[in-house]
């Protein structure tokens, strides 16, 4: 029944303009506020989105690394035990050190990684290649595919110069570029650039296993890590848990949640303070409804009157403001929720709202709709509003109002 005297105050024409105005204001507020949460959060979704999808083709599902030092050492026993584990697709040795890559007077500080035959199977990474081809080369006749910011850094153009790299990296004599002696250099030819996040782009050389193995003076079954893909729908934690019992503590397995820990973490913080700072707006809002719900009980003051006098208790009095309350979040949330998922929709289907600078893999703002963003924004604006509608409502109840002639 409250809900009922609600509506019927709603739409009711009320004496004073200005009631109508405000209650419309706190409407739109909440609509306007109710749609920035939903709008935001999914462009935040489609961005994490992105930023992941480009990390998992780069990064693999599993590393395993060295408890200490810089290398590991797997018999091949052990490399039969890992691919043999359940849920393992496929295993691919690395081996990665810093060098020195330059080209006549142009020079980069790169890391370079030696990756084996199974390493596109592990990584996509072949998907990402925009000039040549994804050629490794041989130990003897070594091949660079290099990042974009890489072939910029050093002024090489991979689809038409066949000029070699130069490459400075520490063998075993030398721990850093920093030492002379025991430094190893070779000329290799770039045969094809990968674009997938500045990041890598910038950073990450790749060629064949055995050619680094070479330069680094590592043994057969020596390597720096082991990259794992595995099976869809399987457990990293629980396969992660198995490898460590299988290797034991002179390893490191970590999944690709633990490998870019810090970046996960940071999105999910950035997350939570945009959502903090945008419930703002419904805050705001709040205030606005506070006020017209006031000024609704110096206008319904009779009725108040009537309904006390045929036995309404203060609790009913309440109730029915507190609905009215409900009813304005309703009206506006809902507004909200709509036009927020319209607006999502279009950007996702005609991508019309474009990123500036041109610099990104993509060219406008990617947008991904969440249940969970709807729950959440749904559950804020019924407390904010709840909340707000509780001090006029309480009000109201404890006030005496007599009736007017």
């Amino acid at each position: 029944m409250n809900f009922l005297f609600a509506w019927r105050y709603f739409k009711s024409k009320k004496s004073t303009n200005a009631v109508n105005i405000i209650a419309w204001t706190s409407v739109i507020a909440i609509a306007v506020g109710t749609a920035a949460l939903i709008i935001v959060l999914s462009v935040f979704n489609g961005f994490e989105g992105l930023v992941k999808s480009l990390y998992s083709d780069f990064y693999a599902d599993i590393r395993i690394a060295p408890a200490k030092g810089k290398t590991i050492t797997l018999s091949q026993e052990q490399i039969s035990s890992l691919q043999k584990t359940n849920g393992v697709y496929a295993l691919s040795l690395v081996a990665e050190e810093k060098s020195l890559l330059l080209n006549d007077d142009a020079q980069t500080i790169v890391s370079i990684k030696g990756v084996d035959d199974n390493y596109l199977k592990v990584t996509e990474l072949s998907k990402h290649i925009i000039h040549g081809k994804f050629d490794l080369g041989n130990a003897s006749n070594p091949k660079l595919i290099v990042g974009a910011g890489v072939e910029d850094a050093v002024q090489v153009d991979v689809t038409k110069s066949i000029h070699p790299l130069l490459m400075y990296m520490p063998g075993r004599k030398s721990g850093s570029l920093n030492s002379i002696e025991g430094l190893h250099s070779y000329n290799a030819v770039a045969a094809g650039t990968f674009l997938v996040q500045q990041d890598f782009d910038n950073k990450y050389v790749f060629t064949n296993l055995a050619f680094m193995q070479y330069m680094l003076d590592m043994k057969a079954n020596e390597y720096s890590s082991a990259e794992i893909k595995l099976l869809n729908n399987t457990n990293a934690e629980e396969i992660r848990n198995t490898l460590k019992s299988l290797l034991g503590k002179d390893f490191i397995v970590q999944t690709r949640y633990e490998q870019n820990q810090s970046l996960y973490t940071v999105m999910q913080v950035e997350r939570w303070v945009i959502y903090a700072i945008l419930s703002l707006i419904l805050i705001v809002a709040a205030f606005n409804m506070i006020g017209a719900l006031t000024m609704l009980v110096l206008e319904k003051q009779n009725d108040i009157a009537v309904l006390k006098a045929m036995g309404a208790d203060n609790n009913l009095i309440q109730k029915i403001f507190l609905s009215e309350g409900l009813v304005l979040a309703g009206i506006g949330g809902g507004s909200g929720l709509i036009l927020a998922t319209l607006i999502c929709l279009i950007q996702m289907k005609f991508k019309l709202i474009k990123l500036s600078g041109g610099s990104f893999i993509i060219d406008y703002y990617p947008v991904q709709l969440s249940l969970f963003d709807f729950i959440l924004v749904f559950v804020t604006v019924w407390f904010i509003t709840t909340l707000a509608s509780w001090i006029p409502s309480r009000k109201a109840s404890l006030q005496e109002f007599s009736l007017k002639s």
